[in-house]
């Protein structure tokens, strides 16, 4: 679910990580074992609401963001050559596509002969 600023701008909803087992809770998603419906915010959470893999307490949670956002923390993503203000998605595009020319020049060698 987003919310909405006052100039009108969708903001995403931030996402709730499992520090015992690494489940995400998204709020666009909710959770179909216990009937949550999507769009539920981690906050309007029942209080009996436990991680539904391991069966931790919501005090297990830790707020990673809305999902697309840059992973990190906030005061480092200013530092480096504009990598750490990247999302994970374009971080892989860089890294396999770089890859990738990487493996296509090697391959070149042996087409010249």
């Amino acid at each position: 679910m987003s919310t909405e600023t006052d100039e009108n701008e969708v903001v995403p909803a931030d996402r709730f990580e499992c520090r015992s087992c690494g489940y995400i809770y998204e709020p666009d998603e909710g959770d179909k074992k216990r009937k949550i419906p999507s769009g539920t915010l981690f906050n309007q959470l029942p209080e009996d609401w436990n991680c539904p893999v391991c069966r931790s307490d919501q005090e297990q949670f830790v707020n990673i963001g809305p999902a697309g956002t840059p992973s990190g923390f906030a005061e480092n993503l200013g530092y480096g050559f504009g990598v750490n203000a990247m999302t994970p998605g374009k971080k892989n595009l860089l890294i396999f596509g770089t890859l990738l020319l990487l493996f296509l020049f090697l391959l070149s060698f042996y087409s010249s002969g």
